[in-house]
């Protein structure tokens, strides 16, 4: 859980990444460090809905929805940075607004 926050914290403002995306770099990362990876996406989803104070809003599903149960909220979040929308404002466009950290 610390580590997919810590991660969600550092996506900048305007871009997004996806609950698989989150879940493939941490695997990455756990590899690179010789450790066993730990989880998917539907952890990644467990690991956000279990709070803490990052940027939440950011990380979306694969087809560009924030969670259904926050969606007002997300959607006023990614409107206010700057976030590509699809034309009915109701997704990410992801392909433009992917963020992929360094490794």
């Amino acid at each position: 859980m610390d580590e997919v926050h810590a991660l969600v914290a550092t996506i900048p403002a305007g871009r997004v990444m996806t609950y698989g995306l989150v879940a493939e770099v941490l695997a990455d990362r756990a590899l690179a460090a010789g450790r066993t990876p730990r989880g998917g996406p539907r952890q990644v989803g467990r690991a956000m809905a279990s709070g803490g104070d990052v940027p939440w809003w950011r990380v979306v599903n694969a087809s560009g929805q924030p969670p259904p149960h926050h969606l007002t909220r997300a959607l006023a979040h990614l409107r206010s940075e700057g976030t590509p929308l699809t034309p009915d404002g109701e997704r990410v466009r992801v392909r433009q607004a992917v963020w992929f950290p360094e490794a």
